[in-house]
């Protein structure tokens, strides 16, 4: 079989003349990665036009499979055409991403369920009014470090995406107790995964508003919120019998009694009891692991 171009040897066949959409399609090009892509592309107008029908139908785009920073240029050609997204990860576009970038592609792939957005901090409200709008199955999506997230944007998001079910708002430092407490009034009998880590505005009346509207909740992560106390923490052990994992790191209001059941729940916490650190901390200083007798 020979490649493309050139003279071709009676019986030989070449790779552009099998079928595209039952063989190269389904069974190639499926499992080239998109750097290797990129590079197809350039090697003639044929194999160009079979990328592009390929990435007409492309169900995932991760940005980082091109490289660790994407060119706006490289990232156009990609995806100018694609109809079929389901997931759509972009954080290594975070330098350049703008709304005129992205809004045109949301638009196009209504079917999106998951999108990432990391650290893509010269978009706006503008870009979660379209996913609002326009992708009604949104099932995850990753917003961290997106200082432009604000409490209009979210609640819109609310309203209008019924599937949500893992929600990253890491270090959205806008939002504020009054912005989740609608977001788990509206959302939360689905939501299964949230961050609201790095944000010292969200306190225990958010938390608790979580914890009694959210029963399906698996993942929270409350790292860093300085004014979530215990009785949150009690709330949760309360009203979510799902619950697998809690952050709860430099949250210095809460207290080890408020952990204690979801400890014997097997909840995993990132924040070891009293005697733990206790013994850690001696055996740091002592260079070897203490026996204590814990009886009394």
């Amino acid at each position: 079989m020979e490649p493309s171009g050139g003279q071709q040897e009676p019986g030989a066949v070449r790779l552009l003349d099998l079928p595209w959409e039952d063989v190269l399609l389904p069974h190639v090009l499926s499992r080239v990665r998109l750097r290797q892509l990129l590079r197809l592309q350039r090697v003639s107008r044929p194999f160009r036009a079979l990328v592009q029908l390929h990435l007409v139908g492309l169900r995932r785009f991760d940005a980082a499979e091109v490289g660790p920073q994407i060119p706006r240029a490289a990232w156009t050609r990609l995806l100018r055409d694609a109809e079929g997204l389901q997931e759509l990860l972009l954080s290594p576009c975070h330098e350049w991403l703008s709304d005129e970038d992205l809004v045109p592609v949301l638009a196009r792939n209504p079917q999106l369920r998951r999108v990432a957005l990391v650290g893509c901090g010269q978009l706006s409200r503008r870009t979660l009014g379209a996913l609002a709008e326009g992708c009604p199955r949104l099932q995850r999506l990753s917003l961290g470090h997106c200082d432009w997230v604000d409490g209009l944007a979210l609640r819109g998001l609310a309203d209008r995406c019924p599937a949500l079910e893992e929600l990253d708002l890491t270090a959205c430092r806008q939002l504020k107790d009054e912005t989740i407490v609608y977001l788990a009034q509206r959302r939360g009998a689905g939501l299964r995964s949230l961050s609201l880590a790095v944000n010292a505005n969200i306190g225990d009346t958010a938390v608790q508003e979580l914890a009694r509207n959210c029963p399906q909740l698996e993942h929270l992560d409350l790292t860093g919120c300085l004014r979530v106390g215990s009785d949150s923490v009690r709330t949760l052990a309360e009203y979510c019998p799902s619950l697998r994992s809690l952050r709860v790191r430099h949250c210095h209001h809460v207290a080890e009694p408020s952990l204690s059941r979801l400890r014997k729940r097997g909840v995993d916490i990132d924040v070891e009891p009293p005697l733990h650190q206790a013994l850690v901390l001696l055996q740091d200083m002592a260079g070897f692991a203490p026996f204590v007798n814990l009886q009394v």
